[in-house]
């Protein structure tokens, strides 16, 4: 069941992220959610480097954390993709 989680969390803080990118992000949705998880987790060891990572009630700033991770990860791997030809 974590990796189901993990897809799911993944496929919002991918989708989340490339809202936050100006322009359009030509990559397809699995990488969008790889890219996710990878920032998902990305973000939450910063958080607790920071130690931010639980806060009393919704823990906003790991949130944003993530999200920004992912979109770092999203904003370098587009160009390589659309570099490809996809």
């Amino acid at each position: 069941m974590t990796i189901l989680w993990a897809i799911i969390a993944g496929l919002v803080i991918g989708l989340l992220a490339k809202l936050v990118l100006p322009g359009r992000q030509p990559i397809p949705l699995w990488l969008t959610v790889l890219l996710g998880v990878l920032g998902g987790l990305a973000g939450n060891a910063l958080a607790s480097a920071l130690g931010v990572r639980h806060t009393g009630g919704i823990d906003w700033i790991r949130h944003l954390l993530q999200i920004g991770a992912a979109a770092v990860l999203i904003a370098l791997v587009t160009p390589a993709w659309a570099r490809r030809g996809h």
